[in-house]
Parts: C-alpha cells; structure tokens; sequence
C-alpha cells in the first residue's frame, strides 16, 4: 500500500514539474508583435507587496515568473497599490504569471507583486511589453458608426479578460489541488 502511495507522489509532482516546465518555456515564445520594454527583477518576502506603476499607453503585456518561491501579480487602474482585495487583472499561479494591460486602462496603472506566505521569500523575474497589434474592424463608408465601434471595443476587452480570469483560475486550482494532495502525501508518510 505504502508503494502504491509513493508511485502516486512521484506522479504527482513529476506532472507538476512539467506544468512548470512548459509555462517557462511559453515565455521564450513570445509573439513578433510584442516589443519588449523592460525587464524588472526582485525579491519580495512573504506576505509582503511591492509596488510598480506603469506609465505606458497602449496595450501592455506583463509576463512575470517566480523564479524562487511565488510571487503572485494584480494590477489595476483604480489604484496604485494593487492587492488581492482590490485589483481589476491578476494572475496568481505557480510560476509565470501573464497579465494583459488593455489599451482603455487608464495611466499611471498600479501593479502589485506579492510573495506568497508559503513561501519565506519570493524572487521574480517581469517583463513588460508593448503588444503591436491592433484590433481591426471592416470599415465601410456607409456603415461606419463611432457608438458600434466603442461597444465592439468594450466587448473585445471584455472577453479577453475573461478568458484570461479563466485560464488562471484554472491554472490556480490545478495547482492547488496537486499541492493539497502532496502534503496529505507526505503526511501520511511521516
């Protein structure tokens, strides 16, 4: 029974080590569009924040990895200390992070880095860029209509927000639940 156990953890956090893996290889696969502005690094203890704030106009892509510990993202344009009781995007896995800053937020945004408390200290590793790409809508002479366009925009902005507030809730609870079930795992065993 005891083997049995073992195999299932070893399994476990193999699966979760190529989870990691391939979220820190997406980050080297970042797309033509994309211009790269900056590259922020730093420590963040646990429990604790820190504070960016980005100046930038335009659609900005935050792409964050803990590269010890995890550091959770959330950003806003509401305020410039960000936390996870106020925010308007974060991203909150275990390893990279990825927040998409839409071109509507207003500037100077607000991003706060926080260290995971499981953790006595966070390091990370942030690159911010410039997403090139525009949004682009068929334009005809007769139809063209400023109220459709700004309700395609919101719609747009919308909908990529919540794809993305999905993925990394899922990404959040995948990894909760391999978590969980480790330390029950090791637990048992001690």
């Amino acid at each position: 029974m005891a083997a049995h156990w073992k195999n299932v953890l070893v399994m476990l956090l193999a699966c979760q080590g190529l989870l990691m893996t391939s979220t820190y290889n997406e980050e080297e696969d970042v797309p033509e569009e994309w211009l790269l502005l900056h590259v922020v690094q730093g420590q963040i203890g646990a429990g604790n924040y820190s504070y960016l704030r980005l100046n930038h106009e335009g659609k900005i892509v935050l792409q964050m990895h803990s590269l010890k510990g995890d550091a959770d993202l959330y950003v806003s344009d509401k305020t410039l200390h960000p936390s996870f009781d106020d925010y308007e995007l974060q991203s909150v896995t275990c390893g990279q992070d990825v927040v998409h800053v839409p071109e509507h937020f207003h500037r100077p945004v607000g991003i706060g880095i926080y260290g995971h408390p499981y953790h006595l200290e966070s390091e990370f590793e942030m690159k911010v860029y410039y997403d090139q790409t525009a949004v682009k809508y068929p334009l005809d002479a007769g139809s063209y209509n400023p109220e459709d366009m700004e309700i395609n925009l919101k719609q747009f902005h919308s909908t990529e927000d919540e794809s993305q507030d999905e993925e990394s809730v899922f990404w959040t609870i995948l990894i909760a639940i391999l978590k969980i079930i480790a330390e029950i795992l090791f637990w048992l065993y001690d």
